[in-house]
């Protein structure tokens, strides 16, 4: 019975904030803030993630890997791709239904990223941008307390 309650109330949160998405000149600043944030954290990841399956954003990916994920990861080449894949469409899934702590663990593999990148060499504005955007999704967890309610 909770979980069915659960269930309405997340499918409730998730169709007011479709709803503000399609009339988004109409709602407040810092709502339009969080929805603009909410659907990025949310589409990116994803977009990510099935490209290390599909293949479609036409990137090398494993050339942004330092020596030490390759360690790090299980399996080799492809398979390294396909768990980060994995993760990644995970990650933007909890951000869907959960923003509160989707936002936190995509932060948190943010900041993982951004100190793969700082392990390259010429890779820095990579990890600036990897630290700036763990920001970004920390603060749309935060925010999320207030305009998404039942998460934990």
């Amino acid at each position: 019975m909770a979980l069915t309650h659960a269930m309405h109330d997340m499918v409730a949160d998730m169709r007011d904030e479709m709803h503000d998405l399609t009339k988004i000149t109409s709602v407040d600043a810092s709502r339009q803030a969080y929805l603009a944030m909410w659907a990025s954290f949310t589409v990116l990841p994803l977009l990510y993630g099935l490209d290390k399956f599909a293949g479609f954003m036409n990137v090398t990916w494993g050339d942004f890997m330092a020596s030490w994920m390759h360690d790090a990861l299980p399996g080799t080449g492809d398979t390294e791709l396909y768990t980060l894949g994995v993760v990644e469409i995970v990650l933007a899934a909890l951000v869907l239904v959960a923003p509160r702590i989707g936002g936190d663990l995509v932060g948190l593999y943010f900041v993982l990223f951004a100190v793969n990148f700082f392990a390259m060499d010429g890779m820095a504005l990579f990890a600036f941008g990897s630290l700036a955007l763990a920001f970004c999704a920390v603060a749309m967890a935060r925010m999320s307390t207030h305009y998404h309610h039942h998460d934990g």
